[in-house]
């Protein structure tokens, strides 16, 4: 309370200035008393009068890292950047319907007016569009031309079975690696890769460039190669004469107006990020203003670390245990246009997903070996889990960094894993990444603390539904059986994304849908029940999204016990276990074809591929995350959704979005979020969103290959001029 009554007081002189003067004079002659020392304030104004509702940037390179920052005008044009460390900064306007303004000279303490320029053309302000309003130009095929047949004539292979199945690729498979829209995939610059005779075959050579070959040669074989290329190719012929989006996005607005946000180059050239990771989730005060740290998954072995008090950075490198780990540095590939034949991942590591304990220790998903597990882990094992579920491999382990020490642990784990996250307990669950398992693992943390016995203190448990609807589990069919009355059914839904609930109850599971498991098995939410022994007594719910929406990615879970999670249809979407009218039993409890009356549909912002269902969005998210602890200022359990098809997070408050754009590079495309606590009697100031650049190839968007990924900082100010 006092802090706001400083802020008030201070805002208060800026207030009556501002009045006394009508809003005619810059606003350096109405600010100059209440203009922090370390803020830059100033007006943007354009031909017909103030500009509302566009970003001012300030960047510099005067620091240990590239750092920026960016605010939105009010309705009379005016801006406030606050909390700039010292240097000389670069500043300009950017905003829809313009052009960016000519960069500025200015430093901290300092009032300075903008002009706004216009865009000379329709194409100009086109260029600063978030991708999906390009992306949505796709011609996706009609749902007549599914299913696909062997022989096809219309190129679509048998085993894509609809055009649900179709977009769930393209935003599952596609999108969530590389941000389509972004300028140099719309717009692509290939003349290095050859002469072409047409556009089909240069998009086959241009999947080919560079590390990633395999995976995007997986999904358009899904896709069906000619056909995929056709689509691909029109679109990009198309934008070459001068097409343009059909819709035009909007203007921050309302309270999108008070975001800060602040960025940081880390990592190194080349690199990409999957996640970073900031505190606690369970308690974000911990790691108060502490490093932040990144997983760069295929493409280094070294975690990228950011101080953001001194806007340093630096490179830990993960180990690992045997020497002839594979590298995707040994990945084919062919010559890129930006890296030539230089193979620039080289991770053996695999690290994907970082997750932070209540001592600050930093806990990775990581490859430490090659696949083949242990006898240990299989048929014939003294393991309990083993002897329930053998695995045969694991493609990813588990690892710890204690900062205080700077010492690692690595830790085997029989089972695959991809996302972590702990359990009010100290139990540390993971997800595998992709469905064919049907197990899910965790370790006992304070077991293996005491005993430093990996093997003796993981364990796992199959998917299993209670088909017999006794409530607990009972013997049970194997995934490739046909469903028995009289019992359980084990169902291959290994997590995705998965979160423990805040109520200490369950774990609640995400698995993936055909445009990433290239199975045909519907996406599900699952609710597994672990009972005393988890190895022998979990149980698990499964669910599918009602009709017509599909394509379910991450899971998280607010206060309630209500499940949240993101749809490739176009939707952010809750699920309320509490609102099932029927009993979870039977056939319908094996398909998850249950509890349609759970769900609450959110369509998220955007536009929609032509003749697609309006109901849904071209918007991409990658995941979800629920704000438990008002960490970015919007209220409590406010779920955002990681939406890098509008390069934004989007916050459901009230049933209405909020829509948090990065304007700064374009292109922005994040995976993950979390959010810290560094000062609870701070305001606004003591409280944070975090994210980082998630793309693969971030070089094709602003900024091209001699930037570097970024992390950002994402705050929510009372007002857009509190400084």
């Amino acid at each position: 309370m006092t802090y706001h009554r400083r802020r008030r007081a201070g805002f208060g002189a800026l207030v009556i200035a501002s009045f006394v003067m009508g809003f005619s004079g810059p606003l350096h002659a109405q600010q100059k008393a209440a203009l922090a020392t370390d803020a830059i304030g100033g007006k943007v104004t354009g031909a017909h009068g103030p500009e509302a509702g566009v970003w001012v940037i300030v960047e510099t390179s005067d620091l240990p890292t590239k750092y920026a920052k960016m605010v939105v005008t009010n309705d009379q044009g005016q801006f406030v950047i606050p909390q700039l460390p010292a240097a000389k900064y670069k500043i300009w306007a950017r905003g829809y319907g313009l052009v960016d303004s000519d960069k500025q000279d200015v430093v901290p303490g300092k009032t300075i007016d903008l002009t706004a320029k216009p865009a000379p053309s329709a194409a100009a302000a086109a260029e600063y569009y978030p991708g999906m309003y390009w992306y949505s130009m796709l011609k996706i095929p009609a749902a007549s031309e599914f299913p696909g047949a062997d022989k096809n004539p219309n190129g679509i292979p048998a085993g894509m079975d609809s055009q649900a199945s179709w977009i769930d690729s393209i935003k599952n498979s596609c999108q969530s690696c590389h941000a389509l829209g972004s300028q140099n995939i719309r717009s692509p610059h290939v003349a290095e890769l050859g002469e072409f005779k047409n556009s089909e075959d240069m998009w086959e050579r241009r999947v080919q460039s560079g590390q990633a070959m395999n995976n995007m040669a997986l999904t358009l074989g899904r896709l069906g190669p000619n056909r995929a290329y056709k689509m691909f190719a029109d679109w990009t012929d198309r934008v070459a004469k001068g097409e343009l989006p059909l819709d035009k996005p909007e203007r921050p607005k309302g309270i999108e107006r008070n975001v800060v946000i602040t960025s940081w180059e880390w990592g190194k050239q080349g690199m990409y990020l999957h996640d970073e990771v900031s505190t606690d989730k369970r308690n974000p005060t911990v790691n108060a203003n502490g490093l932040i740290y990144g997983s760069p998954e295929e493409s280094s072995d070294f975690v990228p670390v950011l101080d953001p008090v001194h806007n340093t950075t630096k490179l830990i490198k993960h180990p690992y245990i045997d020497p002839q780990t594979p590298s995707a540095a040994d990945d084919p590939m062919a010559p890129s246009v930006f890296w030539g034949d230089q193979p620039i991942w080289d991770g053996h590591t695999s690290i994907h997903n970082p997750m932070m304990d209540e001592k600050g220790r930093v806990w990775f998903t990581a490859r430490l070996r090659r696949a083949p597990n242990p006898a240990s882990c299989k048929e014939g094992s003294d393991l309990a889990s083993a002897q329930v579920a053998p695995l045969k491999e694991s493609a990813r382990q588990a690892s710890f960094y204690d900062p205080k020490t700077e010492k690692w642990t690595l830790i085997d784990t029989c089972f695959n894993t991809h996302h972590l996250l702990f359990d009010n307990n100290g139990t540390l669950w993971f997800s595998q990444g992709q469905p064919y398992s049907g197990v899910v693992g965790w370790l006992n943390v304070k077991q293996f603390e005491a005993t430093g016995d990996a093997m003796k203190s993981q364990g796992w448990t199959p998917t299993v539904v209670n088909v017999s609807g006794t409530g607990k589990r009972e013997a049970f069919v194997n995934a490739d059986q046909p469903t028995d009355p009289a019992k359980d059914k084990w169902v291959k839904a290994a997590f995705y994304g998965l979160m423990p609930s805040p109520k200490g109850d369950v774990i609640w599971g995400q698995a993936m849908g055909p445009g990433f498991s290239r199975i045909g098995q519907p996406s599900l939410l699952i609710r597994l029940i672990p009972g005393s022994d988890p190895t022998h007594t979990a149980v698990s719910e499964i669910f599918q999204a009602p009709e017509g929406t599909f394509g379910s990615r991450g899971v998280d879970i607010d206060s309630k016990g209500v499940a949240w999670t993101v749809l490739s249809s176009g939707q952010l979407a809750s699920f309320d276990r509490s609102k099932c009218k029927e009993p979870l039993s039977g056939p319908n409890a094996a398909t998850g074809k249950q509890c349609f009356e759970g769900w609450t549909l959110y369509r998220m912002p955007g536009p929609q591929f032509k003749g697609i269902d309006e109901k849904g969005s071209a918007n991409h998210a990658y995941y979800i995350w629920v704000d438990l602890y008002n960490t970015l200022g919007l209220g409590k359990d406010v779920p955002v959704a990681i939406a890098n098809g509008s390069e934004s997070l989007l916050a459901l408050v009230d049933g209405k979005f909020v829509d948090l754009r990065i304007p700064y590079p374009l292109g922005f495309f994040a995976k993950n979020a979390d959010g810290r606590i560094d000062d609870p009697n701070a305001g606004w100031k003591g409280r944070a969103l975090w994210t980082t650049t998630g793309t693969r190839a971030y070089f094709h968007s602003e900024g091209g290959k001699d930037a570097r990924p970024r992390v950002f900082k994402v705050q929510m100010r009372p007002d857009p001029l509190a400084d």
